[in-house]
């Protein structure tokens, strides 16, 4: 699969669907807080994205075997792909929640990290360092720029803090395909594979492990843990290589913030 150069047109889609994704996660925002389930969390979702945003939910019968709900809630010590479930949310907790909007053949890809309550300082600068990967990603983005250093910078930025970062999953290409290439990664050295070029659209998800990388798949097959049962933590955005540099997609309409 080659990587796909977005037309004026697609890009303008692409602009949207990422400001509706952006718009689902500050909506759910709002619910995150202790004794809340991560399926109530998933039928509010769906429910906004079908009857508020006119959309559908991307990740619904996913993938094999399928995905079950409608989001991603990850939830402590996993990493990505958690599979909502009835267990209430308790204070302390982070929560990672991944959400994709599918609407007029195209798609809007984001994720957050929310604290449940109070939470704790070391969980606190996790969740801090691992969206400081995500933007060091971010501004490494401009055409003639390669996939690694992208990926070098988010490395940087884990590892000078003491974090691992996972190296099995990936940011992806995004536009009317739900994943494309080129895969992201998220550790590499500078000027090593592909060049960028304007109009490649791509997310960028670092998952940052407090203890060491390594992981295994639950038996669900999708739920995916840290090894050593330690914090994880990510963050995404979608990006778009504009002929200067990049703008970001997904940034919060409520806050102005990415």
């Amino acid at each position: 699969m080659a990587i796909i150069i977005k037309t004026p047109e697609e890009i303008a889609k692409m602009r949207e669907l990422g400001r509706l994704a952006a718009e689902a996660l500050d909506y759910i925002g709002d619910f995150v807080k202790p004794g809340v389930t991560t399926n109530e969390l998933n039928q509010l979702v769906h429910d906004y994205h079908v009857n508020v945003q006119g959309g559908y939910p991307a990740p619904l019968h996913y993938g094999n075997p399928p995905y079950p709900k409608s989001c991603c809630t990850s939830v402590n010590h996993v990493i990505c792909h958690g599979i909502p479930d009835d267990k209430p949310l308790k204070n302390g907790d982070i929560l990672n929640i991944d959400i994709t909007i599918k609407k007029d053949g195209f798609h809007g890809d984001s994720s957050r990290m929310y604290a449940v309550g109070s939470i704790s300082p070391q969980a606190q600068r996790l969740i801090d360092i691992t969206h400081q990967s995500m933007m060091a990603g971010i501004a490494a983005v401009k055409p003639g720029a390669t996939l690694g250093d992208i990926g070098h910078a988010c490395q940087q930025v884990a590892e000078n803090a003491g974090y691992s970062v996972v190296q099995e999953f990936c940011g992806h290409g995004i536009g009317r395909g739900f994943h494309e290439d080129p895969q992201i990664l998220h550790y590499g050295r500078r000027g090593q594979g592909p060049k960028l070029e304007p109009g490649m659209i791509f997310t960028i998800e670092p998952m940052i492990n407090q203890g060491k990388r390594h992981l295994r798949i639950l038996d669900d097959g999708w739920t995916v843990v840290t090894k050593d049962r330690k914090l994880s933590a990510q963050w995404e955005h979608e990006v778009l290589v504009t002929e200067s540099g990049c703008d970001i997609l997904t940034i919060s309409p409520r806050t102005g913030k990415p």
